[in-house]
């Protein structure tokens, strides 16, 4: 059965109080950004990097965005006076990747869910000092999860937000990403096809795989399939691959990620990925378009799987329009050719003039965009305290 998402999806009519005027003899001043003691939150806490925006309720004026690896490092026992940043105990994001060498660093979530509650808790608190909001300000926080979180992860992810959020909304991270993408200001544009009304969103993390179909509900679990295998498993793959390779070189999980990001691809490329490092002191070049090219075909023929088992749960009535409007987002959307080759697996494959298409450079600020925008047409009965 179907849930309805009961909060508005139409862009907001109401207009935005204003100040009071001044005195008739003076010209009134300029209409001010309304404040007030809640402030809403869009939050994709995910695996390798969250992003975060927050704004005052009643103003589209942000108080904060940020984008930071979700990271922390705790200092080593025993590190040297003045070599870490104010002597910190605990440092997060790219402070804590700078400074790995002399840290502790712990991954809050694996594969899209909490996985030490102690370290998701400090750096969601970090969060809080990033958005900045007055101390006696209520933070209501519309939060992204993975298409496949069961209950036990939102349990986790409830306790880690407990005393940091006052408020919390769970969202499915991929309908997130749809809200984010969509432009309000062409809504009433003919040839503007709104992803909120009928597409498949293809949201690839580093954690998970998500896929929902989008038609303008708030998705039901049959409207969502999911898979663990995701941007960290093709880290994976790709430094087995390089060490058997090149069984004398070890490279850290950053520099593996570097090369990925650097050189990803699916299909056939032109850049072959030819790379530089330094084994035993001396400088080695490695050759791993290959291995890259390898680890990251098998992401795309599980994006594949996962998409054909969503088409298959769309309505016979909205699957035409829902094969032009499949959409990839997440880290792994920038994987060179993943779009044209996915169309081109699905046409060979029978469907009828499928068109695939990127959500654009800006897709790590989608979901926690979306989450903001879900945040302002909540309605009050959506809100849910974390540990009531």
């Amino acid at each position: 059965m179907r849930t309805t998402f009961v909060a508005p999806l139409t862009p907001e009519t109401a207009k935005e109080k204003t100040a009071a005027p001044a005195a008739e003899t003076k010209p009134a001043p300029a209409p001010a950004p309304v404040k007030s003691d809640i402030v809403l939150v869009g939050l994709d806490f995910g695996t390798n990097k969250t992003c975060v925006k927050a704004a005052y309720g009643g103003s589209k004026e942000l108080l904060a965005s940020a984008i930071i690896p979700t990271v922390v490092g705790y200092t080593k026992e025993g590190i040297v006076e003045n070599l870490i940043p104010g002597n910190a105990k605990v440092l997060y994001g790219e402070e804590a990747l700078k400074n790995r060498l002399y840290l502790r660093c712990v991954p809050p979530l694996v594969d899209g869910v909490v996985e030490d509650l102690g370290a998701a808790r400090d750096f969601l608190r970090h969060i809080r000092q990033v958005i900045d909001a007055p101390p006696n300000a209520e933070l209501r926080a519309v939060v992204g999860v993975p298409a496949s979180s069961d209950r036990a992860a939102r349990e986790k992810l409830l306790a880690a937000v407990q005393d940091i959020f006052h408020k919390i909304i769970l969202i499915p991270e991929p309908f997130l990403a749809a809200l984010g993408v969509r432009d309000e200001s062409r809504l009433n544009d003919p040839s503007y096809i709104d992803p909120v009304r009928n597409s498949l969103f293809v949201d690839i993390g580093a954690g998970t795989t998500d896929v929902c179909l989008v038609q303008g509900y708030f998705p039901s679990p049959e409207d969502q399939v999911s898979s663990p295998f995701a941007g960290d498993r093709v880290d994976a793959l790709l430094a087995e691959a390089i060490r058997k390779q090149y069984p004398d070189v070890q490279l850290s999980l950053v520099k593996i990620r570097e090369i990925k990001e650097r050189y990803s691809y699916v299909g056939s490329t032109d850049t072959p990925a030819s790379i530089n490092v330094i084994v035993g002191g001396k400088m080695r070049r490695l050759e791993v378009t290959d291995a890259i090219g390898n680890a990251c075909d098998r992401l795309l023929r599980e994006v594949f799987e996962l998409v054909k088992t969503a088409i298959a749960r769309a309505s016979t009535d909205s699957v035409g329009e829902l094969l032009q409007n499949i959409i990839l987002t997440g880290g792994g959307s920038r994987i060179r050719n993943i779009d044209t080759e996915l169309q081109r697996m699905l046409a060979e494959e029978g469907y009828e003039k499928p068109r695939v298409q990127k959500a654009g450079d800006d897709y790590k600020e989608h979901v926690a965009k979306g989450g903001l925008a879900a945040a302002r047409q909540a309605k009050e009965s959506q809100w849910q305290q974390p540990g009531a």
